[in-house]
């Protein structure tokens, strides 16, 4: 997606929030919202002024965040991947059991890979497993873990903290005043068509794709169709893309 959209003059950046991928784990377990959009506030500050903000999951209620209650002036466009201010809560609890699994690790990279298809049926098998390794740690006791910090994952908090969402990201989805887009994937559990209808009644005037053969992981299920969308958006919605940037 970042080639392409690169190809397509814009300047691409892939965030890792704190606690997520190679980014560093917070020493005081803060994986509030709003310590989230602070570091995404302060990486925009460094790629020009109104860069797009493209958002899956977490990331995309973090964009939202910003882009309709923190900071809705800088924000040139918004793209929301697979969700919405409402969730379907059962979709959510089956990624939270996913992630919450596993707490002693992998003996393998296969190991990993098995417990991926589990969670993803619709998808099918890579037949070597060990691109997934960017994914992992393998830590001294010589065994492979997931790249999120466990406190992230304490279910106390993460339950408060959606309870607190909904209302929150809903009168962010109404105040959002630069061009948005809601990216579905059509095999989601976790945004459905109901939940697109009350997201469309918040934003009337956001425009939406629908991805078939596409779950929750919408970019890793169909990437050309995700990709083909969000350029065709951007190349939109931004009079000069070369001097935009996606983040």
């Amino acid at each position: 997606t970042a080639r392409v959209l690169a190809d397509a003059g814009f300047y691409a950046m892939a965030l890792d929030l704190r606690g997520h991928g190679d980014s560093d784990w917070c020493d005081q377990g803060d994986y509030h919202p709003d310590a989230f959009a602070t570091d995404l506030i302060d990486v925009m500050a460094t790629v020009g002024p109104k860069p797009a903000l493209v958002g899956a999951s977490l990331g995309g209620m973090i964009s939202l965040l910003i882009a309709g209650e923190l900071r809705p002036d800088a924000v040139g466009a918004l793209v929301l991947v697979d969700v919405t201010p409402k969730l379907e809560a059962e979709g959510v609890d089956r990624i939270f059991r996913f992630m919450t699994s596993h707490p002693e690790g992998f003996a393998s990279v296969e190991d990993a890979a098995a417990a991926v298809a589990e969670f993803l049926p619709h998808r099918p098998r890579p037949a070597d497993p060990q691109g997934l390794a960017k994914n992992l740690r393998l830590g001294p006791d010589g065994r492979y873990r997931w790249h999120w910090d466990p406190k992230f994952l304490n279910r106390e908090i993460s339950h408060r903290r959606r309870e607190s969402w909904p209302e929150r990201l809903e009168h962010a989805t109404r105040d959002v005043r630069c061009p948005m887009l809601l990216v579905r994937g059509r095999l989601s559990d976790v945004v459905s068509e109901e939940t697109v209808r009350h997201f469309r009644a918040l934003a009337p005037n956001a425009e939406y794709v629908d991805v078939a053969d596409a779950a929750h992981m919408v970019a890793g299920d169909r990437n050309d169709a995700f990709t083909s969308s969000v350029v065709e958006f951007l190349a939109r919605s931004l009079a000069d893309p070369a001097d935009s940037s996606a983040a």
